[in-house]
């Protein structure tokens, strides 16, 4: 039913249109007797002497006019203002059911209803001016009507125009209809309404797709052709689709490709496929930079935006960049060129780079995430509460050293929910705090003990099971990573925490638990617990105040952004400002209702 132009300057697939309707608009029946033959003679002859004036006459009922004057009170109604100098065409459409003046200005399409005069001779004063922001409209269609089967052709029925429209936290795509049956009207409306689209550089033409084929119940592929696909085609984005195969695949494609060709990189899978292309754009921008990346090092900007399409279980990322777990929001930013600077981590052991990252977790997180791995042939919600657990069963605490450079801040207060406060920090604006050496003489503040779980975020990580997010000390770009540290507690106290999470209650009101906001991190596992999978009897009783059991292995398991990485001694974590753009919008509150967990 819409049809775009194949060229930019879209002359050539008018003319073809133009001969389409020749053919098939009604011709008038000639009038016959001697009065319309005289008058045909008469028309002829006028035609003979003023033929640039006959010629100017016929196209002004077809051809928008161009506003070089004052506009009327008929264009734009009584008491708008307008500046004449900012319109560029205006004609008369049909929008909803109603006969409009419409003019197009080089930001904006203005209609008003045209309405008769009142018997008093008065004109429709009380007429109410509308209007649409072009930075709200990604794609101009020409609308025809088609028989069933028909492909091409048609009868014209006007322009559409396809706006970026908000309703809630959600964005979504919404057609406006101006319907003229003139061909020539239309054109000139098209061309320029093109031109003007085409003005917006950050709306990215062209993009390589990553799409996770086993992420979650295995739908991305079919969230992408259902939901996404089908707007990149409406907005004219070319996309280069590549369904991986394997874990890496995206990361060794990244490495190696070409991607001068492309304006951005879309993933379409969970917080793993996330994080692994996230991971591969910044590792390009070390190598074509020259950076080492096995030593402490400034990184520099990923070159391309990255756009994330949710379809895992948690969503991590593309909650806390769109503010909502849905693929057509985020499919919209990534359309309306939205880009947001989002602070990455880098993760460091024994003196090399072992990826990028927005997240990690150790100690409860990193076992349960080792458990589920190890029960893969289960479904993911499955898995993932039966790994949750066994774990709080078998539930030990890591002896542990913490040390962390601690972020120069103001505190400030802020009131929570029923009452309760906690302290949010600032950056101090006059630092860069993640572009320091971390080896300065600055000192580091050391936490030693047993500790149940280690949470270091650079992002809020907002989620359905934590609508306030799993840090909601931080923010997308203030330079900044969240510790979380859960120091040994009985069981109970600990799912009491875990539950807070789904609510809007503060998850940290508790003695055991101790938040601070650090730009570099250093955690040292001193020794390991190792437990058998079968949970006893004696075990499900088992006092966690205890001392954990010591083992000789060597590596310990980590979460990092959902992914289970066997990390051997120390490991060094790095925030870094602003070091990737995301489409999307900086989201600072969800207004989501309470949510239950559903892990516990």
């Amino acid at each position: 039913m819409f049809e775009s132009p194949r060229k930019s300057t879209n002359r050539h697939a008018w003319s073809e249109s133009q001969e389409e309707l020749r053919e098939t608009q009604p011709v008038s029946p000639l009038k016959t007797g001697s009065r319309g033959r005289k008058k045909k003679r008469k028309q002829h002859k006028q035609h003979q002497q003023h033929p640039q004036r006959q010629q100017r006459s016929n196209r002004s009922v077809s051809i928008p006019r161009l506003r070089t004057g004052k506009p009327s009170a008929l264009t734009l109604g009584k008491g708008a203002a307008f500046n004449a100098e900012d319109a560029i065409v205006k004609g008369i459409f049909e929008i909803e059911k109603k006969s409009c003046d419409v003019v197009l200005t080089a930001t904006r399409v203005i209609w008003t209803p045209i309405e008769p005069e009142t018997p008093t001779g008065e004109s429709g004063s009380w007429r109410r001016e509308e209007h649409v922001e072009l930075r709200n409209v990604f794609a101009v269609k020409v609308k025809r009507r088609r028989s069933v089967g028909q492909q091409w052709g048609g009868t014209l029925l006007g322009l559409t125009l396809f706006c970026c429209v908000r309703k809630g936290a959600k964005l979504k795509e919404r057609p406006m209809h101006l319907n003229n049956l003139s061909a020539d009207h239309c054109e000139v409306w098209f061309r320029h309404l093109k031109d003007l689209l085409s003005g917006f550089q950050d709306r990215p033409k062209s993009l390589m797709v990553f799409v996770n084929p086993t992420s979650h119940r295995k739908e991305a592929y079919q969230t992408y052709r259902d939901e996404v696909a089908p707007l990149f085609k409406l907005a004219d984005i070319k996309a280069d689709v590549t369904v991986t195969k394997r874990r890496g695949h995206a990361l060794a494609i990244l490495r190696e490709g070409q991607l001068d060709a492309y304006d951005g990189v879309v993933c379409v899978g969970g917080d793993g496929s996330v994080a692994e292309v996230a991971h591969a754009l910044l590792l390009r921008a070390q190598m074509d930079a020259g950076r080492d990346t096995d030593s402490i090092f400034t990184p520099v900007r990923a070159a391309l935006p990255l756009g994330v399409i949710p379809a895992g279980s948690t969503d991590i990322v593309a909650c806390s960049v769109h503010g909502i777990s849905h693929p057509v929001t985020a499919a919209m930013h990534i359309i309306m060129g939205h880009r947001q600077a989002v602070d990455v981590s880098s993760f460091s052991s024994q003196g090399r780079l072992i990826r990028f990252g927005f997240s990690c977790m150790f100690g409860f997180g990193g076992r349960t995430l080792a458990l589920a791995e190890k029960h893969r042939w289960m479904p993911p919600s499955q898995r993932l509460e039966f790994a949750v657990i066994r774990t709080l069963a078998n539930l030990k605490p890591e002896d542990c050293e913490l040390s962390f450079l601690s972020v120069k801040q103001d505190q400030e207060t802020t009131k929570e929910p029923k009452g309760q406060k906690i302290l949010l920090s600032r950056r101090d604006s006059s630092r860069n705090i993640g572009e320091q050496d971390i080896e300065d003489d600055e000192p580091w503040v050391t936490i030693q003990g047993l500790l149940l779980n280690i949470s270091i975020m650079a992002i809020p990580c907002l989620c359905s099971m934590a609508p306030r997010g799993l840090a909601p000390n931080t923010r997308l770009d203030n330079g900044s990573m969240s510790v979380i540290a859960v120091r040994n507690a009985s069981r109970s106290e600990f799912i009491k925490h875990l539950k807070r999470y789904g609510n809007l209650n503060n998850q940290f009101g508790f003695p055991f638990v101790e938040t601070h906001t650090a730009r570099a991190v250093r955690l040292r596992p001193r020794s390991r617990g190792d437990w058998a999978e079968d949970v006893s009897e004696k075990a499900a009783d088992f006092d966690s105040k205890n001392i954990p059991i010591i083992s000789s292995e060597v590596s310990y398991p980590w979460n990092i952004d959902g992914d289970l990485l066997e990390v051997p001694g120390e490991l060094l974590i790095r925030v870094h400002p602003q070091l990737i753009l995301l489409f999307g919008v900086n989201t600072e509150e969800v207004d989501d209702g309470p949510a239950k967990c559903g892990c516990i």
